[in-house]
């Protein structure tokens, strides 16, 4: 299918559900109450609280740790193709880069946003892609650099060592030698998918100066203390 094509029946997918939730009663995807897609209260958990994971080497800052309210609202994007439900993601992603930028003690303008590339299975079947999409969310323009360069497995019943394997070789940067760059993801996991990135940039001659994602998973990061958080 055309790009252009995908991407405007996934917006009138989109476009049809806000309608049908005027309407209709829908429940919250965080919590099952009424008053969704995402309710207020939910909204409020959403709130943005950073943490910071070393990734051998790489700082990785994430707005929220990905679990209860977050971890749901972030499946059914996936699951239900529904790119709206990104909205209230902004203000943790913003809070993320703007906490790597404060970090840098550098001018977030110069830095280069880079997003993980999306699989050609995911653009299948949600027409959209995720990271750009939740980017533009955070008032940051995407800069398309990576590329998948070969298919990769659904990782999500991967082990840790499985997912390195998996992830391996499988993107490559373009048009970045000497660039600052910093790369954007929804959550980090295992963070395959990040070494997988910084990779293909430091082959092509980026300078990767840290990471940013919308939420982590508990074990993967490290509570900033109370004069370090963004919110």
């Amino acid at each position: 299918m055309d790009p252009v094509v995908r991407d405007a029946l996934s917006l009138a997918r989109g476009a049809v559900a806000d309608a049908l939730a005027l309407v209709l009663p829908a429940p919250c995807v965080g919590c099952g109450d009424a008053g969704g897609p995402v309710c207020g209260r939910c909204r409020e958990a959403l709130r943005p609280r950073v943490v910071t994971t070393d990734l051998d080497g790489l700082r990785v800052y994430s707005g929220l740790a990905f679990e209860a309210v977050a971890a749901r609202v972030i499946r059914a994007v996936k699951a239900d193709a529904r790119p709206r439900l990104l909205r209230p993601f902004a203000p943790a992603l913003a809070a993320a880069l703007r906490a790597l930028a404060d970090d840098l003690g550098a001018d977030a303008a110069s830095l280069h946003v880079v997003p993980v590339p999306a699989s050609a299975r995911a653009m299948r079947t949600r027409g959209f892609r995720v990271v750009e999409v939740a980017t533009r969310r955070a008032g940051v323009v995407p800069e398309r650099r990576l590329v998948a360069v070969r298919r990769t497995a659904d990782q999500r019943e991967l082990g840790l060592a499985e997912r390195v394997q998996n992830q391996r070789g499988s993107m490559a940067a373009r048009n970045v030698r000497g660039m600052p760059v910093v790369i954007v993801d929804d959550v980090l996991t295992s963070g395959a998918t990040l070494r997988e990135a910084a990779r293909a940039l430091h082959a092509g001659g980026a300078v990767v100066v840290g990471a940013a994602t919308i939420a982590a998973t508990p074990r993967r990061h490290r509570p900033r203390s109370a004069s370090q958080i963004h919110t």
